[in-house]
């Protein structure tokens, strides 16, 4: 899907790397050579 609105946050299920959106401008992020999965 991608980032969708500013406060999402994403983990990385490799290393833990965690990121919180200050600044939506589309696309998913990566981490590893994987998508980030979103928080719940």
């Amino acid at each position: 899907m991608g980032v969708q609105k500013v406060g999402e946050k994403y983990i990385c299920n490799i290393c833990g790397n965690e990121v919180e959106v200050t600044e939506v401008g589309g696309g998913v992020l990566i981490c590893c050579g994987e998508d980030m999965e979103l928080m719940e």
